[in-house]
């Protein structure tokens, strides 16, 4: 293949995962009953726009037994913890963002910790973590956790060798205690591979939407891929218990990742309908000496749309 086509093609490959960023809107939007007609306008053909229909159909449906699960972890006080980690530009955030995209945040909520500061490096390693684990009826998605310690804090130099070996005797202990404690705890890997980041970061590159994910410590992640891969290794190797095992999420194709990562996490769980009491709508009261206030026009913002 000459380099004019492998250029054609990555730019190609390029443009669909910048489409598929655009998609979420979409989803927002969409039912069932309509996706047809929604999607005619902006997919660029007839096999194209099925495949993305079909993934619509999947993911509304699998986003109705979200809420299924969700009113049954709050109505059981079940507590439910699900880690995601992989690499850069793996696709946890897609996933998270369609896991909670319609849940309740008061029941559903996601921790995305910055690095530490001074003090918490100073504390307990998993201290920090502790005050954002749930209570009774609650379920938490860490987007990155506590593995940060076994991957990009190791891998970067952030920690001593005995801070990471430390890491790997109590993190089995730690999270064995979580489930004694009753928290169901579910650990994701998304897994992709070498030309599928870089294609990736290429995308962020060209998308002025998403340069702001693109951080100086991504480049640096790309630059060490097989020092990533050995910690990866190692970490999978020393923390995947019977407690809380690992789950790898193939990830190349982000949609197929997010459907069966929401598939494998509803299989987790024998929820059941909630019986819901009936709701009727009380009628407005009205008071014959009311009368609503008029809004000063300067008050209002221009309607240019």
């Amino acid at each position: 293949m000459s380099q004019a086509s492998d250029h054609d093609a990555l730019m190609e490959r390029i443009r669909a995962d910048l489409l598929d960023g655009y998609d979420e809107e979409l989803e927002m939007e969409i039912e069932d009953r309509s996706v047809d007609g929604a999607l005619a306008d902006v997919d660029p053909g007839e096999g194209a726009r099925a495949e993305r229909a079909s993934y619509f159909r999947n993911l509304f449906r699998l986003q109705r037994e979200l809420v299924r699960l969700q009113d049954w972890i709050a109505h059981t006080k079940q507590k439910v913890i699900i880690l995601f980690e992989g690499r850069d530009a793996a696709g946890k955030g897609g996933a998270i963002k369609r896991i909670t995209q319609r849940l309740n945040p008061r029941v559903c909520r996601v921790v995305a910790l910055p690095a530490p500061n001074d003090r918490e490096r100073t504390q307990w390693y998993f201290q920090r973590y502790v005050p954002h684990l749930p209570a009774g009826g609650e379920m938490v998605l860490f987007d990155r956790s506590w593995y940060n310690r076994a991957g990009v804090e190791r891998v970067m130099g952030f920690c001593s060798e005995d801070e990471v070996e430390e890491f790997f005797r109590s993190v089995p202990e730690f999270e064995r205690m979580l489930v004694r404690s009753g928290i169901r705890l579910i650990k994701y890997w998304f897994s992709i591979t070498d030309e599928e980041q870089e294609m990736r970061f290429l995308g962020r590159l060209h998308d002025p939407l998403k340069q702001w994910k693109l951080s100086p410590m991504d480049l640096e992640s790309r630059r060490r891929w097989e020092e990533y891969t050995k910690a990866k290794e190692v970490m999978l190797e020393r923390t995947h218990i019977a407690e809380a095992p690992w789950w790898v999420v193939q990830a190349v194709d982000k949609k197929r990742a997010r459907l069966n990562c929401i598939q494998h996490l509803l299989d987790q769980f024998d929820y059941r309908d909630v019986e819901r009491p009936s709701i009727a709508l009380p009628l407005r009261e009205r008071h014959p000496d009311y009368s609503r206030r008029p809004v000063p026009a300067e008050m209002f913002v221009p309607e240019r749309y």
